[in-house]
């Protein structure tokens, strides 16, 4: 069955920094009622919610009371908590984050093959509607693909997507595990394609080609912070990437922070990432779509 974390002896040695202090207040992107940050995580309070003992980076508490303060400066309502490896398995911290708003926030858990019935049945009734796998080399690499399977299989009749985290340089490995998915699936971050390669880099086409041909396929255009040459504002490189993955297929792209941020050094504003927004998506009417309604296909929140 699900273990929580050992509890640490403190102080902990924090290994990689926390977000600001302060969001700006955004200027161009007035979210609509009912936006949904579809991409953040929260961080502890340690005392409280033990990293996992396997945690390949330590961050500093971000729990939900920061989340929130966060929330009411953006102008945002709802979100999705996606579990971070941090906190590998134990998905209590994520879980106290969603109970404290019931209807207004979802989850994306990290299970293993000690997960019970009972315990797969106790994340859904606290709005977790999804299981992540990371594959990037800097937190431990792809899990093992027999696992891997068993655990896509056992949520497939609940309802559930898989969150993929890639690295780009891997993304074409993957394509005949992404053309047996028997469900839904969300590729972190647009495949965490470097915006200085352009548009014409193959795991961009590819990234592309997937979302025209397979409606199976989401992608969150989400981590601009990281994806840009020099992994700081404006992000101009960025917006033409952006642009083509949302042009690809509308009604399944997410936005998200990434808030706190995990293993970055320059910490973004997340205001000017909620206004990069407007300069990759200038109408309106397609924001809702991707703040609003695409979100809504994929979670379970109250309107």
């Amino acid at each position: 069955m699900a273990t929580a974390n050992p509890p640490h002896d403190f102080p902990l040695e924090r290994t990689v920094p926390g977000p600001r202090p302060e969001a700006s207040a955004p200027m161009s992107t007035i979210p609509p009622p009912l936006a949904c940050d579809a991409h953040c995580h929260v961080f502890g309070p340690a005392e409280s919610f033990p990293f996992s003992p396997n945690r390949t980076y330590t961050p500093p508490d971000s729990g939900i009371d920061d989340f929130l303060h966060l929330q009411e400066r953006l102008g945002l309502s709802r979100a999705v908590f996606v579990q971070a490896s941090c906190h590998g398995t134990d998905n209590s911290a994520m879980i106290d984050a969603i109970q404290r708003a019931p209807g207004r926030f979802a989850g994306v858990a990290m299970i293993d093959e000690s997960f019970t019935d009972d315990d797969l049945a106790h994340l859904h009734a606290n709005n977790v509607r999804g299981i992540r796998f990371n594959f990037v080399a800097h937190l431990g690499g792809a899990p093992d693909m027999d696992m891997f399977w068993r655990l896509v299989h056992r949520v497939a009749p609940m309802g559930w997507h898989i969150v993929l985290h890639l690295d780009a340089k891997d993304f074409a490995h993957y394509g005949s595990m992404l053309d047996d998915m028997p469900v839904p699936y969300i590729i972190d971050h647009m495949a965490r394609v470097p915006a200085a390669d352009g548009l014409d880099q193959e795991p961009l086409r590819l990234l592309l080609d997937r979302l025209r041909s397979d409606d199976k396929c989401w992608v969150k255009i989400s981590c601009a912070e990281r994806l840009t040459e020099g992994r700081v504002a404006p992000y101009d490189d960025v917006v033409q990437i952006a642009q083509a993955v949302v042009a690809a297929a509308p009604d399944r792209i997410l936005w998200g922070t990434d808030w706190p941020h995990p293993n970055l050094v320059d910490m973004p504003d997340e205001g000017e990432l909620l206004d990069l927004l407007s300069r990759i998506v200038p109408n309106g009417e397609l924001q809702t779509q991707i703040l609003v309604d695409n979100p809504e296909v994929l979670y379970d929140f109250d309107s």
